[in-house]
């Protein structure tokens, strides 16, 4: 204890700015304002010194705390579980669906594999119930020895935290956890010269020659556990004088101090230490059950515990990661697999049969067939609880450890697919190269095919992967026909990613390969349905193609009102607006796409799906946008964005350029049309240069500089985008005419008309009488105006029917029709400023003080000063929505609902929920007669 008394103090040393750090950080917390923090530095710089700092001055606080440790052992969720050990009496208060997920991750129950983010949701409630009677700290020491699934949820946990009374503490080694790089910290540097040497006088009890002190301080680079260990490898007689030695790593000097003490160790203290080494739980009484099979007596404990590397407590704790990894990696094979052994015969099957595997496993010498089955059925369980980490582990090591050459293979191919599952790409190209050296037939060559093309897709989405999943398509036809067809639906999804810029087969060419393929089954799948409609489309047109399209669109509709939480959900996308098959929009079926949208965000929320929730919320954005809430499109599009930064996933942008472009902020849809350019072409993902091609077509309509958005209409019309090009030509139509060049409105004209005469809907033929009419003059424009107005009156589409009232309007005033043209103007103004579209706003303005109009403009400042969480969080609670369902629905605390509600009022100069709809609706725009 006495070494370990030191060694807190070295580590404190010179550290005022990281002390005062943490003291903020508790007074936060202390004070309801949630506080998070991440320590990062090398090994022994001292970052665990200012964690027990932190726990020592928590003072009125409940505390709980994990420790990573360093192993090849890899459990869904073992980091979590010491978590939140502590704290799972408050388990029954949480929301069942969390109860349930959380309760399946930690092994307290049998039940379907939890979303990885709902566990995180789970997490935090019950971080935030323990804290209800105190505050919480939560002190969390090398985060990069994390399960992954532990550190995405912790991360996760991080990341949501705003008005609990909690303290997050974190140390984390420098480089990584990656998971946690965007949360606030610091990184600890070296101590200086002073400090330095005043740490390493505390640890050599005689006088040192200078020559040796400075050259022990220029090695140890300001490390203070580098200060207190460097000594030790050395005898007095050296200390004493000239000390010639080269420059190492800070990390190889601890660990070679730590392994020279550990060599000093007798024997059987060195059996006992490499024991504890080998297993991850600390479990003390494991710990003495192994030892009790190798024949090591109890009294092997004092030596290890006198040379400072380990205590023996109600848990094993080593002095230091690097001690534990010192003993554990430096020691001979044949050492290490007796201990895994002997930790393998001590551990419960019953209990813990997958640690028990893991254990056999790593004590293995010689492929095992029954050994490898049984890390087989750990991963299966693994992936019960939502491990796809571990279970691509267990099938790497499965695969390792299979003698016959074939069956190795097999096992290759499940582990790569595990790998791709989990994002482990590395360990998928590893288990790729090793299924391609087995002995190969046609089934195995054909699924080594089709995972080596999804691979490609989801680290390039749209280069190869439609000519890799095409080969394996192919391939798999004559084997298995469900499969290959499900892989032609995912070439048809690349190639519709892949759009202008693709280099492999294209649309038709996967079309073809449908038609020459195995026919449905029957009854058909949802694949099936959807791969059929797609296929017609491409090769027969849009009119033979329409009542297959509609089939698919209504299957779609089927599964989702039929889904349950946690079920595939795949299919949830089919009808939105930015994915490979955007069905509702391509049909022009606006109640449809309402329904699509609104119930993927549902579905996505009700299962804790935070995966694909910020694809739904994007989906649904791009929904609300065309229905003129735009409000409610940028709560949405922030909420995405807060949750891809919580669970570390890339931004969905396009929702956000869209509604960029429809507000007329012109240089911040510029900005996000130029990224998502970069992206795509680095990605080689032409759809999305479609949809940055339209938004900028829209921006510049908008804003009335019709040759740009000309330029821009043209080349979003170049290409089929399912889903894209009906909207690209409405724009192109309005640019050309407006432009003076009416054969190139014309042709766009008959394009549009196809599509918009086939789906025969209030939206379509809305849109088609509108472009009619700006392509006609006299009593003919007057009826296509008139007409559009009355069929877009009967959709959601509220921008198109503004937009159609806003171009009459335009078309009155300059048909002398002063009194008619005020009146649609009034109205298009109106709306268009009450959902925020700025520029065609301005647009109706302008028109509107040419016919003698006076518009004063509205006040929103107020308005404009909300967040967008707090603009959420006040449409919900306008909505009626209690504390706790704001807070469910938007992965948040009913505390952090609470907190922000009360800016909201603040800002807005109210006093309840009562006057949130008359502070929202006074925004509309007054008008006065001149």
């Amino acid at each position: 204890m006495g070494a370990s008394a030191v060694g807190t103090r070295s580590g404190l040393r010179g550290r005022s700015h990281e002390l005062a750090r943490l003291d903020q950080a508790l007074a936060d917390a202390r004070a309801g304002v949630s506080a998070v923090l991440v320590l990062r530095g090398e090994p022994g710089i001292g970052k665990t010194a200012l964690l027990e700092y932190a726990a020592a001055h928590a003072d009125g606080f409940r505390t709980t705390g994990v420790m990573g440790v360093e192993s090849e052992m890899t459990l869904p969720y073992a980091s979590l579980h010491q978590l939140c050990a502590p704290l799972l009496g408050k388990l029954p208060l949480l929301p069942e669906p969390q109860r349930d997920a959380l309760s399946a991750a930690l092994g307290l129950r049998q039940g379907p594999p939890p979303s990885r983010f709902l566990v995180g949701l789970a997490t935090l409630s019950l971080l935030t119930q323990a804290a209800e009677e105190r505050p919480l700290a939560c002190l969390v020491d090398d985060a990069q020895c994390f399960d992954e699934e532990s550190l995405q949820a912790i991360a996760f946990v991080a990341r949501r935290l705003t008005a609990e009374p909690i303290a997050m503490i974190f140390t984390l080694r420098s480089p990584g956890g990656d998971e946690l790089t965007d949360l606030p910290g610091m990184t600890l540097g070296g101590l200086n010269d002073t400090d330095a040497r005043a740490v390493l006088a505390s640890a050599v009890p005689v006088a040192l020659d200078p020559r040796t002190s400075d050259r022990i301080v220029a090695e140890a680079h300001g490390n203070p556990m580098a200060l207190l260990l460097l000594p030790r490898l050395f005898s007095p007689a050296d200390l004493a004088g000239p000390w010639p030695t080269g420059r190492r790593p800070v990390t190889d000097t601890i660990e070679s101090a730590f392994h020279l003490r550990f060599q000093q160790l007798p024997p059987d203290s060195r059996r006992l230490l490499l024991t504890a080494a080998a297993d991850p739980t600390a479990d003390v009484d494991l710990l003495w059950r192994a030892a009790e099979r190798q024949h090591i007596p109890t009294g092997a404990a004092a030596p290890a515990e006198a040379a400072g590397l380990v205590e023996f407590d109600t848990t094993v704790r080593f002095q230091h990661p690097l001690a534990r990894s010192a003993i554990y990696q430096r020691a001979p094979a044949p050492d290490r697999r007796a201990a895994h052994q002997a930790l393998a015969e001590a551990t419960d099957p019953h209990t813990d049969p997958d640690r028990k595997a893991w254990h056999q496993a790593q004590a293995a010498a010689r492929p095992d067939e029954n050994l490898a089955a049984t890390l087989e059925d750990c991963a299966v369980r693994a992936q019960g609880r939502g491990g796809a980490a571990a279970a691509a582990a267990f099938l790497r090591r499965s695969t390792q450890l299979t003698p016959d050459p074939a069956r190795r293979a097999d096992r290759a191919l499940a582990a790569a697919q595990a790998g791709i599952d989990a994002g482990s790409l590395s360990q998928a190209h590893d288990m790729l190269a090793a299924a391609a050296a087995g002995p190969q037939d046609d089934a195995r060559q054909a699924r080594l095919d089709r995972l080596h093309a999804r691979l490609a897709f989801t680290q390039r989405r749209g280069t190869d992967a439609p000519r890799l999943l095409l080969d394996a398509a192919r391939r798999l036809a004559p084997l298995d026909a469900l499969l290959a067809r499900d892989t032609l639906l995912e070439a048809f999804g690349a190639a519709l990613y892949a759009g202008r810029l693709h280099t492999g087969p294209d649309q038709p060419e996967i079309a073809r390969a449908v038609r020459s393929a195995p026919p449905a089954p029957s009854p058909p799948r949802s694949v099936d349905v959807l791969l059929d409609a797609l296929t017609d489309l491409t090769l027969d047109g849009y009119p033979a193609a329409a009542d297959r399209l509609r089939q698919a669109m209504h299957t779609v509709q089927r599964e989702q009102r039929s889904a349950t939480p946690g079920a595939d959900q795949r299919w949830m996308w089919l009808a939105c607006p930015v994915t490979p098959e955007p069905l509702a929009p391509e049909l022009w079926d606006d109640e449809a796409w309402h329904e699509l949208a609104t119930g993927a965000v549902t579905l996505a929320r009700d299962a804790g799906a935070l995966g694909v929730l910020p694809m739904a919320l994007s989906y649904d954005a791009c929904y609300r946008i065309h229905a003129g809430d735009l409000a409610t499109a940028a709560s949405l599009s922030e909420e995405a964005a807060a949750i891809s930064t919580a669970i570390g996933s890339a931004p969905m942008v396009y929702a956000s350029l869209l509604l960029a472009a429809w507000q007329g902020r012109e240089s911040q849809a510029r900005r996000l049309v130029d990224a998502a350019r970069t992206e795509a072409l680095t990605r080689g993902e032409g759809r999305a240069l479609s949809i940055a091609d339209y938004a900028t077509a829209v921006l510049y309509n908008g804003l009335g500089r019709y040759d740009a958005a000309l330029t821009a209409a043209t080349q979003a019309c170049q290409y089929d985008d399912l889903g894209l090009l009906g909207w690209a030509l409405v724009e192109l139509i309005e640019a050309a005419t407006r432009s003076g060049q009416p054969r190139t409105a014309a042709a766009a004209l008959d394009r549009l008309t196809e599509r918009t005469q086939t789906a025969a809907t209030p939206w379509a033929l809305g849109i088609e009488a509108r472009s009619r009419a700006l392509m006609s003059s006299g009593d003919e424009a007057d009826n296509h105006y008139r007409q559009s107005i009355k069929h877009l009156s009967r959709c959601r589409i509220t921008v198109d029917l503004a937009r159609a009232r806003l171009l009459y309007g335009e078309w009155l005033r300059r048909q002398q029709r002063r009194g008619q043209s005020r009146e649609q103007l009034r109205s298009a103004h109106e709306t268009l400023s009450r959902i925020g579209a700025d520029a065609f706003a301005e647009r109706a303005r302008h028109e509107l003080l040419a016919t003698g109009e006076t518009v004063r403009k509205r006040d929103t400042s107020a308005i404009s000063e909300l967040t967008g969480q707090e603009a959420q969080i006040a449409r919900l609670a306008r909505e009626g929505r209690t504390n706790l369902e704001i807070a469910a629905h938007l992965f948040i605390s009913p505390r952090t609902v609470e907190w922000h509600l009360s800016k909201v009022f603040t800002k807005l100069g109210i006093t309840s929920r009562k006057q949130l709809r008359a502070a929202f609706s006074s925004s509309a725009p007054p008008l006065s007669t001149a």
